[in-house]
Parts: structure tokens; sequence; C-alpha cells
């Protein structure tokens, strides 16, 4: 592996780079968005016993925004519910920006690694043909090996960024879809609880 490295030429050190910074992110954004750590059903369930028991008070509140990031848009509206529909409303959706934020956190990286490299792979294709060609200026075609050098280090630079980039590219697809339907459900939830807190809707406790 060290030799295919080496006749890549100093542009497999950035593309190595950037295999490693996406590795790194696709097993953290894994670990980030399970949905058990993002949206728990039993903090929901918990929540509506709480209500349905009127056992709701500012410990549990606290304890419910540091459970989940659902925890924390939900305890976001309860805390302004007494303001009102739309204040409750207005703090779930300025809770709900910072959340999402917190999920996309490192996609915009990821996402550049996918573009990157494979332009990285393309120059070092550029900068070994033109190796190839001034070999070729300097002694002629009689020197296959000297060519195939050349020709060799395009190819290696090439694969190389294309290996990286087919990855990353759908890692990062993956995790923007995964992290939509989070939000979806979280805005699922937290409509819900809206419409319980002013008297529109039944408090369905799942298991209750």
């Amino acid at each position: 592996m060290f030799e295919l490295l080496k006749a890549g030429g100093i542009l497999m050190v950035p593309i190595v780079a950037c295999s490693i910074l996406a590795l790194a992110i696709i097993m953290e954004r894994f670990w980030t968005l399970r949905a058990s750590r993002v949206a728990p059903p039993q903090t929901v369930n918990e929540l509506w016993r709480w209500i349905k028991k009127k056992e709701l008070n500012g410990r549990k509140l606290k304890a419910l925004q540091g459970s989940s990031p659902m925890g924390r848009i939900l305890a976001g509206g309860l805390l302004n519910a007494k303001h009102g529909r739309e204040i409750m409303k207005e703090s779930i959706e300025h809770e709900a920006s910072q959340v999402i934020h917190d999920l996309e956190r490192f996609l915009n990286p990821l996402g550049t690694v996918a573009t990157i490299t494979p332009l990285l792979g393309l120059l070092g294709t550029v900068i070994g043909m033109i190796k190839v060609f001034a070999e070729i200026q300097l002694a002629g075609v009689g020197n296959a090996g000297n060519l195939a050098g050349g020709i060799s280090e395009a190819l290696i630079t090439t694969a190389a960024g294309l290996s990286v980039a087919i990855p990353a590219l759908i890692a990062h697809r993956y995790f923007i879809r995964r992290v939509d339907e989070l939000v979806v459900s979280m805005e699922q939830e937290a409509i819900k609880l809206v419409e319980v807190v002013h008297g529109d809707r039944e408090i369905d406790v799942e298991g209750a």
C-alpha cells in the first residue's frame, strides 16, 4: 500500500488526508444521528405521562431539556406555553433551528471532501501526463519505463480520488436524508404538543 501511495506522487498526501477526515466524519455522524439519541420514543411518552398526571415542573422540564435534541425542542415550547400558542410555536421553531444546525454539523466538510477529491485526482492526472510528455520531449518514446511511471502516477491519483469521493458522496446524501427524517419526526411531536397544551387534542400516551 505504501508503495502504491508513493507511486501516486505528492497529491496522494491531501487525498489520504481527505479520506481520513471523511472516515472520521462518517463514523461520528453515524453515532450522533441515531434515532434513539435524537428522538427517543420513551422521552415523548414520559412527557405525556407527566402532562396527564399534572406532574410537570421546573425540575422535570430541565431534565427533558437535557435528555435529547427532541427533548430540548419540546422543553423550549413548554417554557413559553403560558404566553399563548404563537409564542410557544416561535419558541419551538427557535430551538428547532439550533437543533437542526447541530444535526447538520460536519456535513458541509463531508460534502467538500466528496467534491474536491476527484479534482485532486484530476490534478494528479494532469501532472502525470505533463511528466509523460516532458519525457517524450527529452528522450523520445524509446524509454517505455519512464513513460509508464508518469502514466501510472496519473491513473493512481485518479483512482484514489474517486475511491474517496464516491463513499463520501453516498454518506453525505444519506446523512442529509437522515436529518430530514429526524426533523419531520420532531416536527410532528412538537405540533402534537402545541395542540395538547392548548386543548385542541387529547393526550395519547403509548402503553398507558
